[in-house]
Protein backbone atom coordinates (compact mmCIF):
# COMPACT_ATOMS: atom_id res chain seq x y z
CA UNK A 1 0.00 0.00 0.00
CA UNK A 2 2.52 2.38 1.14
CA UNK A 3 4.84 1.54 -2.31
CA UNK A 4 1.65 2.46 -4.38
CA UNK A 5 1.15 5.47 -2.63
CA UNK A 6 4.96 6.64 -3.60
CA UNK A 7 3.50 5.65 -7.65
CA UNK A 8 0.79 7.84 -7.33
CA UNK A 9 2.52 10.72 -5.46
CA UNK A 10 5.48 10.33 -8.33
CA UNK A 11 2.89 9.35 -11.52
CA UNK A 12 1.31 13.37 -10.25
CA UNK A 13 4.53 14.97 -10.05
CA UNK A 14 5.47 13.38 -13.94
CA UNK A 15 1.36 14.01 -15.09
CA UNK A 16 -0.06 16.81 -13.90
CA UNK A 17 2.61 19.60 -14.53
CA UNK A 18 2.65 18.61 -18.11
CA UNK A 19 -1.18 18.34 -18.26
CA UNK A 20 -1.93 21.72 -16.57
CA UNK A 21 0.90 23.48 -19.53
CA UNK A 22 -0.59 21.81 -21.95
CA UNK A 23 -4.29 22.84 -20.85
CA UNK A 24 -3.14 26.44 -20.14
CA UNK A 25 -1.33 26.62 -23.80
CA UNK A 26 -5.00 25.28 -24.81
CA UNK A 27 -6.72 27.87 -23.05
CA UNK A 28 -4.58 31.06 -24.03
CA UNK A 29 -5.34 29.36 -27.94
CA UNK A 30 -8.81 29.51 -27.24
CA UNK A 31 -8.77 32.82 -25.54
CA UNK A 32 -6.75 34.71 -28.20
CA UNK A 33 -8.58 32.72 -30.65
CA UNK A 34 -11.95 33.88 -29.48
CA UNK A 35 -11.34 37.77 -29.17
CA UNK A 36 -11.25 38.36 -32.90
CA UNK A 37 -12.19 34.80 -34.33
CA UNK A 38 -15.71 34.91 -33.41
CA UNK A 39 -16.51 37.21 -34.99
CA UNK A 40 -14.95 36.43 -38.03
CA UNK A 41 -16.06 32.87 -38.27
CA UNK A 42 -19.49 34.24 -37.69
CA UNK A 43 -19.04 36.01 -41.21
CA UNK A 44 -17.36 33.31 -42.80
CA UNK A 45 -19.94 31.01 -41.60
CA UNK A 46 -22.85 32.78 -42.84
CA UNK A 47 -21.02 34.94 -46.25
CA UNK A 48 -18.77 31.49 -47.60
CA UNK A 49 -20.19 28.66 -45.45
CA UNK A 50 -17.49 27.31 -43.81
CA UNK A 51 -15.40 28.71 -41.14
CA UNK A 52 -11.53 28.95 -40.22
CA UNK A 53 -9.97 27.23 -36.66
CA UNK A 54 -7.64 29.51 -35.25
CA UNK A 55 -8.10 32.90 -37.77
CA UNK A 56 -8.65 34.65 -34.31
CA UNK A 57 -5.28 33.47 -32.81
CA UNK A 58 -3.03 34.40 -36.01
CA UNK A 59 -5.08 37.85 -36.14
CA UNK A 60 -4.03 38.08 -32.72
CA UNK A 61 -1.07 37.22 -32.46
CA UNK A 62 -0.26 39.68 -35.95
CA UNK A 63 -1.74 42.94 -33.53
CA UNK A 64 0.39 42.12 -30.85
CA UNK A 65 3.40 41.52 -32.79
CA UNK A 66 2.64 44.75 -34.36
CA UNK A 67 1.86 46.35 -31.45
CA UNK A 68 5.30 45.98 -30.25
CA UNK A 69 7.10 46.87 -33.60
CA UNK A 70 5.08 50.76 -33.30
CA UNK A 71 6.15 51.00 -29.26
CA UNK A 72 9.82 50.06 -30.33
CA UNK A 73 9.49 53.39 -32.78
CA UNK A 74 9.53 56.91 -31.40
CA UNK A 75 5.71 57.90 -32.67
CA UNK A 76 4.69 54.39 -31.17
CA UNK A 77 5.71 55.32 -27.75
CA UNK A 78 4.26 58.97 -28.07
CA UNK A 79 0.61 57.27 -28.72
CA UNK A 80 1.14 54.13 -26.33
CA UNK A 81 2.35 55.58 -23.41
CA UNK A 82 -0.02 58.72 -23.04
CA UNK A 83 -2.57 55.69 -23.48
CA UNK A 84 -0.95 53.43 -20.97
CA UNK A 85 -1.53 55.94 -18.68
CA UNK A 86 -4.97 56.48 -18.99
CA UNK A 87 -5.73 53.30 -18.93
CA UNK A 88 -3.59 52.38 -15.94
CA UNK A 89 -5.48 55.09 -14.32
CA UNK A 90 -9.20 54.15 -14.41
CA UNK A 91 -10.62 52.64 -11.53
CA UNK A 92 -10.33 49.40 -10.62
CA UNK A 93 -8.36 48.59 -13.21
CA UNK A 94 -5.24 50.53 -11.32
CA UNK A 95 -5.59 47.41 -9.10
CA UNK A 96 -5.34 45.30 -12.13
CA UNK A 97 -3.47 46.23 -14.63
CA UNK A 98 -0.54 46.73 -12.85
CA UNK A 99 -0.20 43.58 -11.38
CA UNK A 100 -0.41 41.80 -14.97
CA UNK A 101 2.00 44.30 -16.36
CA UNK A 102 4.77 43.29 -14.20
CA UNK A 103 4.54 39.99 -14.40
CA UNK A 104 4.79 39.96 -18.40
CA UNK A 105 7.22 42.27 -17.90
CA UNK A 106 9.25 39.24 -15.63
CA UNK A 107 8.93 36.99 -18.27
CA UNK A 108 9.87 39.03 -21.27
CA UNK A 109 13.17 40.66 -19.47
CA UNK A 110 14.59 37.35 -18.13
CA UNK A 111 16.88 37.14 -21.13
CA UNK A 112 17.55 40.99 -21.33
CA UNK A 113 18.67 41.49 -17.87
CA UNK A 114 22.05 41.19 -17.98
CA UNK A 115 22.26 38.97 -14.90
CA UNK A 116 25.77 37.32 -15.48
CA UNK A 117 25.62 34.76 -12.85
CA UNK A 118 23.92 33.71 -9.64
CA UNK A 119 25.17 34.85 -6.33
CA UNK A 120 25.22 33.83 -2.44
CA UNK A 121 26.41 36.55 -0.22
CA UNK A 122 26.17 37.47 3.68
CA UNK A 123 22.79 40.09 3.67
CA UNK A 124 22.50 41.78 5.50
CA UNK A 125 24.69 40.66 8.28
CA UNK A 126 27.02 38.05 8.65
CA UNK A 127 25.74 34.11 8.87
CA UNK A 128 22.53 35.47 6.85
CA UNK A 129 23.01 34.24 3.19
CA UNK A 130 21.10 36.13 0.28
CA UNK A 131 20.69 35.03 -2.95
CA UNK A 132 21.47 37.78 -5.59
CA UNK A 133 22.72 38.33 -9.21
CA UNK A 134 26.07 39.85 -10.04
CA UNK A 135 25.03 42.74 -12.51
CA UNK A 136 28.65 43.96 -13.10
CA UNK A 137 31.96 42.65 -12.67
CA UNK A 138 34.25 45.62 -13.57
CA UNK A 139 33.78 49.00 -11.66
CA UNK A 140 36.69 50.46 -11.94
CA UNK A 141 35.59 53.60 -10.12
CA UNK A 142 34.26 51.56 -7.45
CA UNK A 143 37.45 49.25 -7.31
CA UNK A 144 40.16 51.97 -7.06
CA UNK A 145 38.19 53.41 -4.20
CA UNK A 146 37.75 49.84 -2.02
CA UNK A 147 40.89 49.19 -3.56
CA UNK A 148 39.73 45.49 -4.04
CA UNK A 149 37.73 43.65 -6.94
CA UNK A 150 33.70 44.62 -6.05
CA UNK A 151 31.20 43.21 -7.66
CA UNK A 152 27.92 44.65 -8.46
CA UNK A 153 25.42 42.61 -6.63
CA UNK A 154 21.26 43.05 -6.90
CA UNK A 155 19.71 41.63 -4.35
CA UNK A 156 15.78 40.91 -5.15
CA UNK A 157 12.41 41.18 -2.76
CA UNK A 158 10.10 38.43 -2.64
CA UNK A 159 8.24 37.66 -4.92
CA UNK A 160 9.16 39.97 -7.82
CA UNK A 161 12.80 39.71 -8.49
CA UNK A 162 13.19 42.83 -10.89
CA UNK A 163 13.09 44.95 -7.77
CA UNK A 164 15.68 44.80 -4.67
CA UNK A 165 18.84 46.36 -3.49
CA UNK A 166 22.07 47.04 -5.29
CA UNK A 167 24.88 46.60 -3.11
CA UNK A 168 28.88 46.32 -4.12
CA UNK A 169 30.66 43.00 -2.56
CA UNK A 170 34.17 42.14 -2.40
CA UNK A 171 34.34 39.48 -4.78
CA UNK A 172 36.38 36.97 -2.78
CA UNK A 173 33.59 37.25 -0.14
CA UNK A 174 30.97 36.23 -2.75
CA UNK A 175 29.76 32.51 -3.50
CA UNK A 176 28.70 31.13 -6.42
CA UNK A 177 26.11 28.04 -6.31
CA UNK A 178 25.48 25.87 -9.41
CA UNK A 179 22.51 27.31 -9.95
CA UNK A 180 21.10 28.88 -13.17
CA UNK A 181 19.47 32.40 -13.04
CA UNK A 182 15.93 31.13 -14.18
CA UNK A 183 16.11 28.54 -11.59
CA UNK A 184 17.19 31.43 -8.94
CA UNK A 185 14.29 33.56 -10.29
CA UNK A 186 12.19 30.33 -9.32
CA UNK A 187 13.21 30.05 -5.91
CA UNK A 188 13.03 33.71 -5.31
CA UNK A 189 9.02 34.55 -6.71
CA UNK A 190 7.80 31.14 -4.74
CA UNK A 191 9.67 32.13 -1.48
CA UNK A 192 11.74 29.23 -1.30
CA UNK A 193 8.84 27.00 -1.63
CA UNK A 194 9.87 25.53 -5.10
CA UNK A 195 12.99 23.83 -5.98
CA UNK A 196 15.49 24.38 -8.99
CA UNK A 197 15.89 22.20 -11.49
CA UNK A 198 19.15 20.36 -10.15
CA UNK A 199 17.96 19.79 -7.11
CA UNK A 200 17.46 16.11 -5.53
CA UNK A 201 14.39 15.19 -4.03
Amino acid sequence: MARMKQYLITGCIVVVPAVLTVYVLYAIFLFADGILGRFLNIYFQETLGFYIPGIGFVLSFLIILSAGFLAKRFVGRKIFMPLERWFSGLPIIDNIYPVFKQIVQFIGAQKELGFKKVALIEYPSKGIWSLGFVTNEQFKEVDSTCGKQMLAILVPTVPNPLTGFVIFVPKEEVRFPDISVTDAMKIIISGGVLKYAGATA
